[in-house]
């Protein structure tokens, strides 16, 4: 279905704020980091960790990206390089892993919320509904509101860090004593359950590219702002996670009431207030953004008759995949009561499996077309590339690894996330049962 001209094209700024809510939305959610990690090791974790499992990513999906911006993002790379079969392995695993996702952010909102309304749990299904559905309204109005919200949103998710930050140096006056970086005191489970947490406080580099027809001058505004979206991320959990460390909080006190119980011990109840809207904020955005991404991938695969023809309708105004938008929808809101650590292990382990794929897909193309146009390039031999691809996927096993050597709900929805992962081949075998055409592709 060609893409149509005259829709409204998403701006850079906008692009950033899109970006940001994509794969951060500010640090909350890394709360129960120190609980895991400890003194020692919180900060040398949420350093190294994105150097080791973003920084490859982001590489990838920038020269990808840049050789192909097209709607559909990384399920487009895929299928064109290695074939239908993995094509759809890549886009199921994506919407997968995206539903388990996005039914974090309606329940952390309510818990934020409880902050005003104390009372306000006994209504948690009845607001994620609200949240879900009103946020499948505004991504069925189009990219450009999504994008102008995030940006409203992005201000109302960083002013309130900016004061926690600005408020601690101010009363702060003994200096900053930085425990030394180690890792000899956390256990293999705690040190499993700290890297999922760092991870996914910072995935979802390549679901920006999905709407990449979306975007004005696709190339150069993805690899700008991209850029400027990994160090505005860094820079915030860096402070939000020094901040809450020098303060000496109760790790626990830290893990259940979340950064608004920073900011009470920090600056009182007023700046607990402000970084709880703060927090409210940052799941609205996260969420739209999330499903604005993801609700592109199923339209492409509907495109390539890899899913049911309904999918590929869009709206007959606003010129958006509504049919997608809504079973997102529905789907999502069948998930929102799952428990927060179980949806970070399933979440990640499925976000890494199809992230792999993405990596094969870059190495392929080094070999097999190394003189093909390349807008912007890793300046890494295709052995280097070797090397880059075996940190991430290094840190995806020892995360993995230490979900299994958990307790055994960690062991359950590791297990779990794996028969999710499984569920693509029987779900390709129905489709090419009914399509045998497509085993030639």
């Amino acid at each position: 279905m060609p893409f149509p001209q005259s829709l409204k094209k998403i701006r850079p700024l906008q692009l950033i704020a899109v970006i940001f809510f994509t794969v951060s939305g500010g640090p909350y959610g890394l709360e129960p980091l120190l609980a895991y990690a400890g003194e020692h090791a919180a900060i040398l974790l949420l350093l190294l960790t994105p150097l080791l499992w973003d920084v490859p990513a982001i590489l990838t999906v920038m020269e990808l990206n840049s050789m192909m911006p097209v709607e559909g993002g990384y399920y487009k790379w895929v299928k064109n390089t290695l074939g239908t079969r993995w094509g759809f392995y890549e886009g199921w695993w994506t919407w997968l892993y995206t539903f388990v996702d996005l039914a974090i952010y309606p329940v952390l909102f309510v818990e934020y919320a409880t902050f005003f309304f104390p009372g306000l749990e006994a209504y948690k299904i009845p607001v994620c509904l609200l949240i879900i559905w009103s946020s499948a309204g505004l991504n069925i109005l189009g990219i450009v509101p999504v994008g102008k919200v995030s940006l409203f949103l992005s201000a109302a998710v960083l002013s309130p860090f900016i004061v926690l930050v600005a408020v601690f140096f101010y009363k702060h006056t003994g200096g900053i004593a930085l425990p030394q970086p180690s890792l000899h005191s956390i256990s293999y489970p705690s040190l499993g359950m700290a890297l999922y947490t760092v991870m996914w406080n910072c995935l979802g580099w390549d679901n920006i590219t999905t709407y990449a027809q979306e975007v004005e001058k696709p190339v150069k505004s993805y690899l700008n702002s991209i850029a400027i979206a990994f160090t505005l991320v860094m820079v915030v959990y860096f402070f939000a996670v020094l901040v809450a460390q020098q303060s000496g909080i109760n790790k626990d006190v830290l893990t259940n009431d979340g950064f608004p119980a920073l900011g009470v011990l920090i600056g009182g109840q007023w700046l607990g207030a402000l970084i709880a809207m703060g927090g409210m904020a940052s799941t609205l955005g996260i969420y739209a953004a999330v499903l604005l991404s993801v609700s592109r991938v199923p339209k492409a695969m509907a495109d390539d008759g890899l899913l049911p023809k309904g999918l590929n309708r869009n709206h007959p105004r606003f010129q958006t995949p509504y049919i997608s938008i809504v079973i997102c929808s529905i789907i999502v809101s069948l998930m929102v009561l799952w428990t927060f650590a179980d949806l970070l292990i399933i979440d990640v382990t499925v976000y890494g499996a199809g992230l792999s794929l993405e990596y094969i897909t870059l190495l392929t193309l080094r070999i097999k077309q190394p003189g093909r146009h390349r807008p912007f390039k890793i300046p890494l031999s295709t052995k280097g590339l070797y090397l880059m691809i075996v940190l991430p996927v290094s840190v995806y096993f020892i995360a993995l690894a230490g979900a299994f050597a958990s307790e055994e709900k960690g062991i359950q929805a590791a297990l779990f996330a794996i028969i999710a992962l499984s569920s693509a081949e029987l779900v390709w075998r129905i489709i090419t049962w009914r399509k045998p055409n497509l085993l030639s592709e």
